[in-house]
């Protein structure tokens, strides 16, 4: 085991300045054959392109590795699942296989009890795409949508 994490480091090692090597190189030919032809800009040299990729990759990417983005949507996905019964996750799985085949039809029918927007708005959501199209957006199309309290 500490062998392979051994020739991983090598491997980063050698890899990486080899990496930031040509893309500094890439940025120094696009730099080079656009901006003093567009805007009568410096040419850059190679330790300049690098300064500048560097930069970029400070400014618009940060410093957090690519492999993992932790957030609230990967928490929230996972706390779904664990909210699961057995017999929701194995329609959620056989659903997911299925999806390129379903018809629109299908469809909607799978997604009830997946995608709720929130206490009562699925029912709304599915009386909205229920209707005739030429009854979309008209006042009172929507139940409840009339402005009229129900009891």
């Amino acid at each position: 085991m500490r062998r392979h994490w051994l020739l991983k480091g090598a491997a980063f090692l050698v890899f990486a300045p080899l990496l930031v090597a040509a893309m500094s190189f890439v940025v120094m030919l696009l730099w080079n054959a656009l901006i003093p032809s567009l805007f009568a800009g410096p040419v850059l040299g190679f330790w300049q392109a690098a300064g500048l990729f560097l930069l970029c990759r400070i400014l618009f990417v940060g410093f957090r590795p690519h492999g993992h983005h932790p957030g609230w949507r990967h928490g929230a996905w996972r706390a779904r699942w664990h909210r699961m019964s057995p017999e929701e996750r194995d329609r959620f799985r056989d659903g997911f296989r299925r999806w390129k085949d379903m018809s629109r039809d299908e469809r909607r029918e799978f997604r009830k009890g997946f995608g709720r927007c929130g206490p009562g708005m699925h029912g709304m959501y599915e009386a909205m795409h229920d209707e005739p199209p030429e009854m979309r957006g008209r006042p009172g199309s929507v139940p409840g949508g009339d402005g009229q309290e129900r009891a």
